[in-house]
């Protein structure tokens, strides 16, 4: 219940700065520039929290539905306006006014964005040093001469202190379908150059948490016995009789070596019945166990509901820290928040030609549980996904779909040029499309959360 209780927490908090962000852009560039607000809610329906505030008296609000908000501004389309206040109403400011008002809600996210991973660039950042703990015989990071215990030094001729950076690398070599140029440095052997080929990966490997498996190597991790920590009731592995303490030493007459290599085995035999021998206050038992069949990223995997105890003098992986000075901080922020864009935009095109799956599209459910995994992980890690998120929020609403910001833009573009409205029948066609379309990406990606869970 506390884990449940702390990713609620977490979502709502992340989902509200995101909100308040957006909306305060539209908000503040829209009375600078003389409109006047009737009310800024975060959220939607029955309002939780109230209050007036200002010369224009506008209403704030806190509303139950914290699944977006909206800033109401005086418009003559939506009701009587008097008429000493008809030159603040919207709809009767030029088309660069509106235009500005309009863009102000995703350039706000952007400015977010900047500014979370400038105070994470600042505070430090935290994560395993990119060492190379195995390389499976056959693969491409064997082919390419990648050897256990190399250091990622550099990417690209871009240097990297932890595997995030790796990762983000690797991203842009698949989209692009390229080569990933490695600078990497052993402890016995020196320093030296491993070119890795990506034409044979798709964004979908990555997303599905296969990136590592074909690229044949993975990251050193720390070593773990494979013994019980944590069961979960009704799940295959108590059903199956397995207790807390217990070392899980053979499956299926091979040896365990420790837990990742038991995780990897559960997750490769889904609804496949399998044999486990296990010590337990001195005796060896031989219990039977299936594990359960679940969905993720579109592929069948094994669950059993079970965790690792993790024993206090545990070895432990090697750790770096990403830090930086307030201008270098800045700098990098900048370059995260474009990079991520560019990610994003990337992403979208790959779906829209197909060759991303639309299994990638993440709902409310899963936002949520991303935002409880990050929230545990630390501030910093939190501060990440805000910084993503944010992005990813400001690129949806620049779509040109009717509905989004980009939707009006649209529509004052083709007023600037045409030199007159777009005719309201068109404009309400359009706005219907756009919640049709909506809907449906908004269903598409409920369904992919509820897959990933259920």
């Amino acid at each position: 219940m506390t884990g449940f209780l702390q990713t609620l927490l977490a979502f709502i908090l992340a989902l509200g700065v995101l909100v308040t962000f957006h909306e305060y852009g539209h908000y503040w560039v829209a009375k600078r520039l003389g409109v006047k607000i009737l009310r800024f809610s975060v959220g939607f329906g029955r309002p939780l929290l109230r209050w007036r505030s200002g010369r224009d008296h506008t209403e704030f609000a806190i509303a139950a539905i914290p699944l977006g908000g909206y800033v109401k501004m005086l418009d003559e389309r939506e009701g009587e306006v008097a008429p000493e206040d008809s030159h603040r109403a919207f709809n009767r400011q030029p088309v660069a006014v509106r235009a500005a008002i309009v863009s102000a809600g995703p350039l706000a996210n952007f400015a977010l964005a900047i500014l979370v991973y400038w105070l994470c660039y600042l505070g430090g950042v935290t994560g395993p040093r990119p060492i190379v703990g195995t390389v499976a015989p056959a693969g491409p990071a064997a082919e390419a001469g990648l050897r256990p215990g190399d250091e990622i030094r550099e990417v690209n001729d871009h240097p990297v202190a932890l595997w995030d950076n790796v990762l983000s690398h690797a991203i842009d070599a698949i989209f692009d379908g390229g080569l990933l140029n490695l600078t990497v440095e052993h402890p016995d052997q020196g320093e030296r150059q491993v070119v890795l080929d990506f034409s044979r990966f798709s964004i979908d490997d990555l997303s599905r948490g296969e990136f590592f498996n074909k690229a044949g190597f993975s990251p050193l991790r720390a070593h773990l016995p494979a013994r019980v920590g944590r069961l979960v009731p009704g799940e295959a592995a108590a059903e199956a009789g397995l207790l807390v303490g217990d070392l899980l030493t053979v499956v299926d007459g091979q040896p365990i070596a420790d837990w990742v290599a038991w995780v990897e085995t559960v997750r490769t035999h889904p609804g496949m019945p399998l044999t486990v021998e296990v010590e337990r206050a001195g005796q060896r038992l031989t219990l039977a166990l299936t594990p359960r069949v679940a969905e993720e990223g579109g592929q069948r995997v094994g669950r059993i509901g079970a965790e690792v105890a993790r024993p206090e003098a545990a070895e432990t992986v090697p750790m770096a820290t990403e830090r930086y000075g307030p201008i270098e901080a800045l700098t990098r922020a900048f370059g995260r928040t474009t990079e991520v864009t560019v990610t994003t935009l990337k992403f979208l095109g790959q779906m829209l030609s197909g060759r991303a799956s639309p299994e990638n599209l993440s709902g409310p459910l899963s936002i949520a549980q991303y935002a409880g995994e990050s929230a545990r992980l630390g501030p910093a890690r939190f501060l990440e996904f805000l910084g993503l998120v944010s992005v990813s929020l400001a690129v949806l609403n620049l779509l040109p779909v009717p509905m989004l910001d980009g939707g009006h833009l649209i529509f004052y573009l083709i007023e600037s040029v045409a030199r007159r409205p777009v005719p309201e029948a068109v404009q309400v066609y359009g706005h219907q499309l756009g919640l049709f379309l909506l809907l449906g990406l908004m269903g598409l990606a409920l369904y992919n959360d509820l897959m990933r869970i259920f």
